[in-house]
């Protein structure tokens, strides 16, 4: 080799000494001072100490003390970490992720970021903070351009005065939801909610529910199984197998909203009120329910049904009223309002839970087995189980009729007790196509026994008419007039009368009465509007 050769080889071994230089050490610095503008790679801006790490491989640079990358918008410190070649990091000692175009910032003791998927995963003591949430969890992947969140570690989130925790949980930063699922709960000052699945706007503190979820507060319990929850507005919609439960009510129905604000309960078809005290159930297309009032409506094919020992009341009217608190009794029973007024009551103290007042508006029709009736308009108070009928009131029990002005009826538990007939009081029993036995006065009081009507008072004007048979045929007709008569009854049959004061009676044998005097001043018979079953009471 020659002078020349050798000098050309020693420039080129001084020339590639002086690159490995270069990369060694140069860059290094410079990175820290000037850092290469590039979008798709992770950029070191800033670290106290740099080093290559041989014994980790992959071109690792080992970064120490006040470390700081940036790639595209999202900032990520530590104390130290390690820069792959291949455009991923892990970071130790309080992590830091800041995105200040949407104010997320995530925290932990260790993170593994890879810059080519924009991937983090972020273990021990982490914490997602964005506005006025604050997530924890140990272990949580995020997606720094899609903004997505995800722990399948029992996690905790708190937001202002509500905490949920869940066992796995996604954010979506860019559209401030949140979903939960398995032991999803919910707690609030006012309610604690568990569910299956959950999803939650941070933005609009509206929370929505999948599977099977309870609702728990002071007031009620409610369920469903799918529906949401406005946290600050306390307005709900519940669907799904979906009730309310008070302690005296139940309400459920399809659709079922709630204002808890105002206490306001609404369901929608099929709906039904179940009173746990009363043992009534109230069914219709559309219920509502207030909770401080203790007022319930129902309309649209609405029902009533109590349940007795022996049998059940079946009650139907355009519209059906619940109220809890006790009205104040007519002091004088023979002299009652005989316009329905459900307001003309004296509230008083809600003594007990087993206290409740029933109205019914418009096409009332009722059946029992022993006693059927329909009416205007009724009120029914469970203080002293007294049914009060208004508006063109009828009655049937067995073969008699009874009308009235008004006609007050006492249910007792196992039978009806006694029954009132104000103004024009009749009781009319059918013997044959023609001929009816009536009685006729001002006012009424008819006694039962075992639910069979054995005796009726007439006070004031009483008027008869009486067929009387010999072995089982008719052979003539009692007609009197007299202030006040007992009757009595026989298997829901007229038996005798008992004229309190004297009367003016006549017994005609029945060719030598005019058939115009066999029926009494305002006579009406109504048998073609009693209902005959539990299916009747809907037909007008």
């Amino acid at each position: 080799m020659n002078y020349t050769e050798n000098k050309n080889a020693l420039f080129l071994k001084i020339k590639f000494l002086f690159s490995v230089f270069f990369i060694v050490v140069l860059l290094p610095s410079s990175a820290q001072t000037t850092p290469k503008i590039n979008s798709k790679h992770v950029e070191i801006v800033n670290a106290d100490v740099l080093k290559f790490d041989d014994k980790i491989g992959n071109g690792a640079k080992r970064l120490i003390g006040s470390v700081q990358f940036k790639h595209e918008t999202t900032l990520m410190f530590c104390d130290s970490a390690y820069f792959y070649s291949d455009n991923s990091l892990d970071a130790f000692g309080h992590v830091h992720i800041q995105q200040p175009d949407d104010s997320t910032n995530l925290y932990g003791d260790f993170l593994h970021y890879d810059g080519n998927t924009k991937k983090a995963v972020l273990t021990k003591n982490v914490v997602l903070d964005k506005g006025d949430m604050h997530l924890t969890t140990d272990v949580l992947n995020y997606n720094t351009t899609t903004r997505i969140a995800y722990y399948a570690t029992p996690g905790r989130i708190v937001n202002k005065q509500n905490i949920l925790t869940s066992e796995q949980g996604y954010f979506f930063g860019k559209s401030n939801d949140l979903t939960f699922k398995k032991n999803v709960v919910l707690t609030n000052p006012q309610f604690v909610i568990n569910c299956d699945t959950m999803r939650y706007n941070t933005g609009s503190k509206i929370t929505y529910f999948k599977g099977p979820t309870t609702i728990k507060s002071k007031e009620n319990l409610i369920y469903c199984e799918d529906g949401w929850y406005d946290t600050q507005k306390d307005l709900s919609r519940f669907s799904k197998n979906s009730y309310i439960l008070t302690n005296e009510q139940k309400m459920i129905g399809d659709s079922v909203f709630y204002d808890r604000k105002k206490g306001l309960g609404k369901a929608v078809h099929h709906v039904q009120i179940i009173d746990t005290i009363q043992h009534i159930t109230i069914t219709g297309d559309i219920a509502t329910h207030n909770e401080f009032t203790d007022l319930s409506l129902v309309t649209g094919q609405a029902l009533l049904m109590q349940i007795a020992e022996k049998d059940t009341l079946f009650l139907h009217a355009d519209t059906l009223k619940s109220l809890g608190d006790d009205p104040k009794p007519p002091k004088d029973p023979k002299a009652p309002n005989t316009v329905f007024n459900p307001n003309d009551t004296v509230k008083s103290k809600k003594d007990s839970l087993s206290s409740q007042r029933l109205f019914a508006y418009s096409h009332v029709k009722f059946y029992r087995k022993d006693l059927q009736g329909k009416c205007d308009s009724m009120a029914y108070n469970t203080a002293d189980s007294t049914m009060r009928l208004y508006g063109t009131p009828t009655l049937w029990s067995e073969t008699n009729q009874l009308t009235g002005d008004s006609v007050w009826v006492i249910v007792g538990k196992k039978s009806l007790r006694t029954m009132e007939l104000f103004g024009t009081a009749f009781v009319i029993s059918q013997e044959d196509s023609l001929r009816f036995n009536q009685v006729r006065g001002k006012y009424m009081k008819g006694f039962f026994k075992e639910n069979d009507l054995y005796r009726v008072n007439v006070e004031g004007n009483g008027q008869t008419i009486y067929y009387v048979k010999e072995e089982e045929k008719i052979k003539s007709v009692n007609r009197a007039d007299c202030s006040d008569l007992h009757i009595y009854l026989k298997k829901n049959q007229m038996d005798r009368i008992t004229f309190v004061t004297r009367p003016d009676a006549t017994l005609f044998p029945l060719d030598k009465i005019d058939i115009k005097e066999l029926k009494l001043k305002d006579f009406t018979w109504r048998s073609h509007l009693r209902p005959l079953s539990r299916k009747d009471i809907f037909v007008w």
